[in-house]
């Protein structure tokens, strides 16, 4: 790794893109869904979502560093193909596993497979943006 202040950077910047993104998601858009569910969820829940946030901090970071490993200076569209692969990676285990395991509706974990292929683009853009060579 060449530059440690970049991929620090780079790296908070993608935990705080997939904190915004996950607060729209599962704040805003199912929400009424996740009340629906609502035996399915941990009745002590709410104190662990610290876990959560740690979570996405730890994978900003990993996220980070494989782009960094990978790095082609392709611009806005390398970081688009990163974040599309990270996310078929990442998403089609998260959505439709848990689909299979859990009692589920498809709309609901469908929803979890597009947003989060929305958050790894929209990651990979700004890993790719962040993460460009200065100009001499």
């Amino acid at each position: 790794m060449t530059n440690v202040k970049r991929f620090i950077g780079t790296s908070i910047l993608v935990f705080i893109v997939i904190e915004v993104i996950n607060f729209f998601v599962h704040g805003v858009i199912f929400k009424k869904t996740y009340a629906s569910l609502g035996a399915l969820w941990r009745p002590d829940m709410m104190p662990k979502m610290w876990i959560i946030h740690v979570g996405y901090l730890i994978l900003s970071f990993i996220f980070t560093y494989i782009f960094i490993k990978g790095y082609e200076n392709k611009g806005a569209m390398g970081g688009v193909r990163y974040g599309i692969i990270i996310g078929l990676f990442a998403n089609i285990p998260y959505a439709f596993f848990e689909y299979a395991i859990f009692p589920l509706p498809f709309a609901l974990c469908l929803g979890w497979f597009i947003f989060g292929m929305i958050e790894y683009i929209f990651c990979g853009m700004i890993a790719a943006a962040a993460y460009k060579p200065r100009e001499r």
